[in-house]
Protein backbone atom coordinates (compact mmCIF):
# COMPACT_ATOMS: atom_id res chain seq x y z
CA UNK A 1 0.00 0.00 0.00
CA UNK A 2 1.03 3.70 -0.69
CA UNK A 3 0.70 5.56 2.61
CA UNK A 4 1.26 8.74 0.35
CA UNK A 5 -1.88 7.86 -2.26
CA UNK A 6 -5.63 8.99 -1.63
CA UNK A 7 -8.82 7.96 -3.09
CA UNK A 8 -11.93 10.46 -1.80
CA UNK A 9 -15.53 10.09 -2.93
CA UNK A 10 -17.85 13.08 -1.37
CA UNK A 11 -21.49 13.05 -2.70
CA UNK A 12 -23.67 16.43 -1.91
CA UNK A 13 -27.55 16.44 -2.13
CA UNK A 14 -28.08 20.50 -3.04
CA UNK A 15 -31.14 22.06 -3.65
CA UNK A 16 -31.03 23.67 -6.78
CA UNK A 17 -30.70 22.36 -10.58
CA UNK A 18 -27.31 21.58 -11.95
CA UNK A 19 -26.89 24.11 -14.21
CA UNK A 20 -26.95 26.79 -11.57
CA UNK A 21 -25.01 23.95 -9.59
CA UNK A 22 -22.12 23.74 -12.65
CA UNK A 23 -22.06 27.57 -13.29
CA UNK A 24 -20.66 27.87 -9.55
CA UNK A 25 -18.29 25.48 -9.97
CA UNK A 26 -17.06 26.51 -12.70
CA UNK A 27 -15.66 29.52 -11.18
CA UNK A 28 -13.04 28.62 -8.98
CA UNK A 29 -12.06 32.01 -8.44
CA UNK A 30 -15.07 32.73 -6.18
CA UNK A 31 -14.27 29.45 -4.03
CA UNK A 32 -12.71 32.14 -1.12
CA UNK A 33 -16.13 33.42 -0.80
CA UNK A 34 -18.25 30.18 0.07
CA UNK A 35 -15.77 27.82 0.77
CA UNK A 36 -13.67 28.54 3.86
CA UNK A 37 -11.18 26.25 3.47
CA UNK A 38 -10.04 27.48 0.25
CA UNK A 39 -7.62 30.20 1.19
CA UNK A 40 -6.44 31.73 -2.12
CA UNK A 41 -6.86 31.13 -6.01
CA UNK A 42 -4.54 32.72 -8.40
CA UNK A 43 -5.44 32.41 -11.44
CA UNK A 44 -2.73 31.94 -14.35
CA UNK A 45 -4.71 31.45 -17.25
CA UNK A 46 -8.52 30.87 -18.59
CA UNK A 47 -8.17 27.38 -17.44
CA UNK A 48 -5.09 27.20 -14.66
CA UNK A 49 -4.97 28.73 -11.03
CA UNK A 50 -2.65 28.36 -8.04
CA UNK A 51 -5.11 26.86 -5.48
CA UNK A 52 -3.75 27.28 -1.08
CA UNK A 53 -5.96 25.10 1.09
CA UNK A 54 -6.13 24.38 4.85
CA UNK A 55 -8.60 22.65 6.89
CA UNK A 56 -8.23 21.90 10.62
CA UNK A 57 -5.06 20.87 10.88
CA UNK A 58 -2.31 23.86 10.94
CA UNK A 59 -0.56 23.54 7.82
CA UNK A 60 -1.63 24.82 4.08
CA UNK A 61 -1.27 22.79 0.39
CA UNK A 62 -0.55 24.92 -2.35
CA UNK A 63 -1.13 23.08 -5.81
CA UNK A 64 -1.66 24.35 -9.44
CA UNK A 65 -5.18 23.38 -10.88
CA UNK A 66 -5.34 22.55 -14.68
CA UNK A 67 -8.92 21.99 -16.59
CA UNK A 68 -8.76 19.17 -18.48
CA UNK A 69 -12.68 18.67 -19.17
CA UNK A 70 -15.75 21.04 -18.33
CA UNK A 71 -18.45 19.49 -19.70
CA UNK A 72 -21.75 21.42 -18.95
CA UNK A 73 -24.20 18.87 -20.67
CA UNK A 74 -22.75 15.82 -18.71
CA UNK A 75 -22.23 18.04 -16.25
CA UNK A 76 -18.52 17.24 -15.23
CA UNK A 77 -15.58 19.33 -13.91
CA UNK A 78 -12.46 17.93 -13.83
CA UNK A 79 -8.89 19.01 -13.37
CA UNK A 80 -5.09 17.88 -12.86
CA UNK A 81 -3.46 18.63 -9.88
CA UNK A 82 0.45 19.21 -9.42
CA UNK A 83 2.45 20.58 -6.70
CA UNK A 84 1.81 19.41 -2.59
CA UNK A 85 -0.75 16.98 -4.58
CA UNK A 86 -0.65 15.24 -7.74
CA UNK A 87 -3.90 13.67 -9.41
CA UNK A 88 -6.78 14.49 -10.57
CA UNK A 89 -10.50 15.60 -9.22
CA UNK A 90 -13.53 15.53 -10.81
CA UNK A 91 -17.30 16.95 -10.36
CA UNK A 92 -20.05 15.10 -11.80
CA UNK A 93 -23.34 16.61 -11.46
CA UNK A 94 -26.69 14.83 -12.23
CA UNK A 95 -30.40 15.93 -11.94
CA UNK A 96 -32.50 14.72 -9.55
CA UNK A 97 -35.31 16.11 -10.00
CA UNK A 98 -35.48 19.76 -9.37
CA UNK A 99 -32.04 19.34 -7.12
CA UNK A 100 -28.65 18.14 -8.05
CA UNK A 101 -27.03 15.04 -6.93
CA UNK A 102 -22.92 16.46 -7.20
CA UNK A 103 -20.46 13.44 -6.99
CA UNK A 104 -16.93 15.13 -5.94
CA UNK A 105 -14.24 11.91 -6.54
CA UNK A 106 -10.43 12.77 -6.00
CA UNK A 107 -6.99 10.84 -6.91
CA UNK A 108 -4.15 12.20 -5.61
CA UNK A 109 -0.70 11.69 -4.28
CA UNK A 110 0.70 13.47 -1.54
CA UNK A 111 4.28 15.07 -2.06
CA UNK A 112 4.34 17.44 0.59
CA UNK A 113 7.50 16.50 2.86
CA UNK A 114 5.67 16.91 6.35
CA UNK A 115 2.63 15.12 5.02
CA UNK A 116 4.94 12.52 3.66
CA UNK A 117 7.04 11.73 6.84
CA UNK A 118 3.90 11.66 8.50
CA UNK A 119 1.85 9.61 6.29
CA UNK A 120 1.92 6.08 8.26
CA UNK A 121 0.79 7.71 11.48
CA UNK A 122 -0.86 10.38 10.50
CA UNK A 123 -3.16 8.76 7.69
CA UNK A 124 -6.21 8.88 9.50
CA UNK A 125 -6.07 12.36 11.02
CA UNK A 126 -5.47 13.14 6.94
CA UNK A 127 -8.37 11.53 6.02
CA UNK A 128 -10.70 13.25 8.99
CA UNK A 129 -9.26 16.18 8.12
CA UNK A 130 -10.39 15.79 4.26
CA UNK A 131 -14.06 15.18 5.37
CA UNK A 132 -14.25 18.40 7.40
CA UNK A 133 -12.91 20.04 4.75
CA UNK A 134 -15.66 18.55 2.20
CA UNK A 135 -18.62 19.32 4.80
CA UNK A 136 -17.74 22.56 4.99
CA UNK A 137 -17.27 23.19 1.45
CA UNK A 138 -20.90 21.73 1.34
CA UNK A 139 -22.21 23.84 4.08
CA UNK A 140 -20.17 26.89 2.00
CA UNK A 141 -21.55 26.18 -1.25
CA UNK A 142 -25.35 25.91 0.21
CA UNK A 143 -25.42 29.38 1.36
CA UNK A 144 -23.73 30.98 -1.41
CA UNK A 145 -26.37 28.97 -4.02
CA UNK A 146 -29.06 30.51 -1.58
CA UNK A 147 -27.69 33.97 -1.70
CA UNK A 148 -27.59 33.54 -5.57
CA UNK A 149 -24.40 33.31 -5.58
CA UNK A 150 -23.09 36.27 -3.47
CA UNK A 151 -20.84 35.61 -0.98
CA UNK A 152 -22.22 34.62 2.18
Amino acid sequence: MDWCHYRFHSRWNLPAPPDAVYDVLRRADDYPHWWPQVREVTRIDDTTGILTIRSVLPYDLAFTAREVRGDRGAGILEIAMTGDMDGWARWTLTADGDNTLACYDQEVDVTKPLLRRLAVPGRAVFRANHALMMRAGRRGLLGYLEAGGQAV
